[in-house]
């Protein structure tokens, strides 16, 4: 379990995110159009997996603008931001916000995700939500970054992220 802070209060999540060179979690998460994504759907590609509470929420947001302008610049990266918002939620976000080179997911319906990866929060004020967290894989679904962000208003590190890709 890791130890996370929601402003001045201790949060604790699920699990641990999955350790670097480990094989990612298989995962079932729901798309905009409310079929299932899994992780096998991203085969050889190198992932982002943006990971937060809500996209209606300002860091939210704010990180799925960062790495959607990042990730036009890298070769073979797909970014996943994943949350508990429902995909109608997500996909509003993401129109009006003219954003197309990121994936939405959400793990509303099946709430596996959160505790295969470690994300869950199981106590505080937004129990029940995903932390944020950023995990990268490389090609192959190994982890090749992660950071579970110590305070839930903090934005992730972008910048040690994107460098596991460069």
């Amino acid at each position: 379990m890791a130890r996370i802070e929601f402003g001045d209060e201790k949060v604790t999540t699920y699990g641990n995110l999955p350790s670097l060179d480990e094989k990612a979690p298989h995962f079932e998460l729901l798309k905009s159009d409310l079929s299932i994504a899994n992780l096998d759907d991203y085969k050889g590609k190198r992932i982002i997996m943006n990971i937060f509470p809500s996209i209606d929420t300002g860091v939210g947001a704010t990180s799925v603008r960062n790495f959607s302008k990042k990730a036009d610049e890298l070769e073979n990266v797909t970014v996943l931001c994943i949350s508990r918002d429902l995909p109608f939620a997500q996909q509003r976000f993401t129109r009006n916000e003219s954003l197309e080179n990121i994936v939405n997911l959400s793990d509303f319906r099946e709430r596996n995700f959160g505790k295969d990866y470690g994300v869950e929060m199981i106590d505080g004020p937004w129990e029940g939500l995903l932390s944020r967290a950023v995990i990268v894989l490389n090609e192959n679904g190994h982890v090749i970054h992660s950071q579970q962000v110590p305070n839930i208003d903090d934005e992730p590190d972008y910048l040690a992220a994107l460098k596991t890709l460069l």
